[in-house]
């Protein structure tokens, strides 16, 4: 399988290219060169299927023989280690809770498979150039990519977070490891920290001395696996063959919903997707004026949201060939606010003894928005991290919030970062340190 760039103007790649390139030279993000459908008859009996099997179904023609069918099915087999269990709020509803996993976060399945597709790499290709892997983090990336890349031999991860916006909790997932980990703590918003990764991969001095990759879901490695979550759920919900199904995906930088709409194209029958926003609403504001008009984020309590801009829904564009009708037609869009987030909460909590984190009560309330003029649907919530990763927020409603070992363990555990202000402190920080 082959990649090419979205802004078209860069030579194609393999996946191991377009893996450790990250961001292709035109600035544009790696896109397969096709997406073959998945047999009737596999999709048809997912339900005799294990999550490693299916893992491997979706994933393998992404890779093609770049990594032996052996080799792969090991690395999703140490990928998928831990659960993702739905629970039903009623018939209707149910919650897909992604954070089992080591940093309590959905992403750490794209920053495990991404890890160990790297390290397999460098292993079996000799390659002695140690890499640094770049990723901005709005919150729960960065403890993700931490945990994933955490002393792989032969590769260095930076991590760039905004300074007093992500929670007590995601800030120690992603400062307090050390060795090949460090984290820059930069005076700014979610959306300069990814900036500054963007332009890192056009900076001649870093690139002719540098080996750079990206970890956020700009690269492929990170961004394929989430579709493994939508096939997963699907053959746990157990439809009719008449029921019409929406997946509520709480949206950032859009590529978790983008995976969705991988799925789909690969033929898993989901009949509707809402992208449930806070207020930072680029795309839900895009598809009602037909403007694209990105602006700086804004904090709130749902923080892995705060993007201003976000990366992957250029393809989101992509898959429905810019055609601004079919892109709606396929996505419902809403957006809420704190307040709105907090009532959403509590309800989850009141009504249905469910506790959030703000990011699955935002997808709640994304539901509740699409299924009053579409009432026959069921629908399935990304619930995407642990509560108790926003605890500040959370005990505020509960007095039931247990903090599972993941996160006990780090709290207490001292914080190391840098800071920097800028780009040139940033480049500097690549080159000398």
């Amino acid at each position: 399988m082959n990649y090419y760039s979205l802004n078209k103007k860069s030579s194609n790649v393999t996946f191991k290219e377009a893996l450790i390139k990250g961001l292709a030279p035109d600035k544009g993000l790696y896109f397969p060169e096709k997406i073959n459908k998945l047999s009737e008859s596999f999709i048809a009996n997912i339900n005799n299927y294990s999550n490693e099997e299916i893992a491997y179904e979706c994933i393998h023609q992404f890779i093609g023989s770049e990594i032996p069918e052996s080799d792969l099915r090991k690395i999703i087999t140490d990928v998928l280690s831990f659960d993702f269990p739905l629970t039903k709020l009623n018939d209707q509803i149910s919650f897909l809770e992604l954070f089992h996993g080591p940093t309590m976060a959905f992403k750490d399945v794209g920053a495990r498979f991404m890890a160990r597709c790297l390290a397999y790499f460098l292993k079996n290709q000799d390659e002695k150039k140690s890499v640094t892997v770049l990723v901005a983090t709005s919150g729960d990336t960065g403890g993700a990519v931490a945990s994933g890349f955490y002393k792989v031999k032969g590769i260095k991860v930076v991590i760039l977070y905004p300074k007093g916006k992500v929670s007590n909790v995601q800030e120690k997932q992603l400062t307090t490891l050390g060795e090949n980990i460090t984290a820059l703590e930069v005076d700014g918003t979610f959306d300069d920290c990814q900036a500054m990764v963007k332009k890192a991969f056009l900076d001649k001095d870093l690139l002719n001395n540098i080996n750079l990759t990206s970890a956020n879901s700009i690269n492929i490695a990170r961004w394929l696996p989430q579709m493994f979550y939508f096939f997963f759920s699907y053959r746990d919900f157990k439809l009719s063959h008449s029921d019409k199904i929406a997946f509520s995906v709480p949206s950032g930088n859009f590529g978790n919903l983008c995976a969705g709409m991988m799925a789909k194209e690969m033929g898993l029958p989901i009949n509707k997707f809402i992208a449930s926003n806070n207020i930072n609403d680029v795309v839900n504001r895009y598809l009602k004026t037909k403007i694209y008009d990105a602006k700086p984020s804004i904090q709130t309590i749902s923080n892995a949201m705060d993007v201003g801009d976000p990366s992957n829904f250029v393809r989101i564009i992509n898959i429905y060939k810019n055609n601004f009708n079919l892109i709606k037609n396929n996505l419902h869009t809403c957006s809420f606010t704190d307040d709105e987030t907090v009532e959403g909460i509590k309800e989850l909590i009141n009504k249905f003894n469910y506790i959030p984190d703000p990011h699955g009560a935002v997808g709640f309330l994304g539901v509740k928005d699409f299924i009053e003029s579409n009432p026959n649907y069921k629908c399935i919530i990304l619930e995407t991290a642990h509560p108790a990763k926003f605890s500040e927020v959370i005990n505020l409603y509960t007095d039931n919030l247990v903090v599972p070992d993941q996160i006990s363990s780090v709290i207490n555990k001292k914080k190391k970062s840098v800071e920097i202000d800028g780009f040139l402190a940033f480049k500097n920080f690549l080159l000398y340190s």
